[in-house]
């Protein structure tokens, strides 16, 4: 495994382990294979896991393979693990948040997790004209002060909101974006910014949801209904991208680099994305370890200039993925507003 500094003192693993596919939406989970799952990710490596407030049932189900780590490894061992979580507080509060609201959040997230403070808290806005989202990050910067809070990170705020929130004072380290051979956006200007600004980027959706992967080499274009919701978002994007005749060339050109590194498509694409200037690490959507070999070998693989060129001749002929990151989705009436949830905070959660 590779491994890289994301702040001052804080290293992560440059593969990490996500947890959204945790929380029931693709299918049943059993929460002890899904706690031995964590083991082998961390003997493979892998020893930073991201969640959110939002993902029912995770920030706990981590919370107790922690302890369980700690228990059989000791609490040095347990030291080498990072957790990453969101605080998303729902749309229909926006309004009216108060400082108490948002340590109230916090210190659920702190007792699922089994833990006296948070590693990094990634902070989520659903809608930058209501509320005012500079007033409660300056809240997380002040409980980071407390000593609950690590590292503040943000999740999917354009380079505009995110720069205004350093200028605010708001020690940003990170930002999590979708980034991918599909989604061009944080490389038009936020990767130039963030440089300045010492930010790094932590990427989801590199695989597309799955669609980047051998599963789809050669296969007709999916029609709705689409199995999830997770394959929806991300067909949109092959739509933005150029089509499904171009997302097929793409593949083809993978798997021709797979084959001279005897690896699978979805290990090329992360890697590729991994490569790229600002990039802290990729976070893998595991449901579990079945595809753990292939998720460490995105550490191992060492794309060459042949390699490069050839991704390069392929998006050459791509769109460019309008707006910002983020921006398509912020449009609640747009095709990929439209399928977003935006209350999921529950009490069950």
């Amino acid at each position: 495994m590779i491994y890289t500094d994301l702040a001052p003192g804080y290293r992560i693993s440059r593969v990490i382990k996500g947890g959204w596919q945790l929380a029931g939406g693709h299918g049943a989970i059993d929460r002890s294979t899904s706690i031995a799952d964590m083991f082998s990710f961390c003997d493979a490596g892998i020893t930073t896991f991201d969640c959110a407030d939002i993902y029912t049932g995770v920030e706990d189900m981590i919370g107790a393979f922690r302890a369980d780590f700690r228990n059989r490894r000791g609490a040095e061992a347990l030291s080498e693990l990072k957790v990453h979580t969101k605080y998303v507080p729902n749309l229909d509060v926006l309004d009216n948040l108060t400082k108490r609201d948002v340590e109230t959040a916090i210190d659920t997230s702190l007792t699922r997790l089994k833990t006296d403070r948070l590693d990094l808290v990634q902070f989520h806005w659903w809608h930058y004209e209501t509320g005012d989202f500079l007033q409660v990050a300056s809240w997380l910067t002040e409980l980071k002060a407390a000593g609950k809070i690590r590292n503040i990170g943000g999740t999917n705020f354009d380079t505009a909101r995110s720069l205004a929130m350093v200028d605010a004072g708001v020690p940003l380290v990170s930002l999590q974006v979708q980034y991918s051979l599909l989604d061009n956006r944080p490389s038009k200007k936020m990767v130039a910014a963030f440089a300045k600004a010492g930010i790094q980027l932590i990427c989801y959706g590199s695989v597309a949801g799955g669609l980047l992967s051998d599963r789809w080499l050669g296969q007709p274009e999916i029609q709705e209904p689409h199995e999830n919701r997770s394959l929806t978002k991300y067909k949109l994007m092959v739509d933005e991208f150029g089509g499904w005749d171009l997302f097929q060339s793409l593949l083809t050109t993978l798997r021709c680099i797979a084959d001279r590194h005897d690896t699978d498509i979805a290990t090329v694409a992360s890697r590729a994305v991994l490569d790229r200037p600002g990039v802290a690490a990729v976070i893998v959507g595991a449901r579990n370890r079945a595809h753990l070999s292939q998720n460490a070998q995105i550490a191992e693989l060492a794309l060459t200039r042949t390699d490069r060129e050839e991704i390069a001749a392929v998006l050459a002929q791509a769109n460019s993925i309008p707006g910002d990151v983020y921006t398509l989705e912020r449009d609640r009436d747009g095709s990929h507003g439209s399928i977003m949830k935006y209350n999921l905070n529950k009490e069950s959660a």
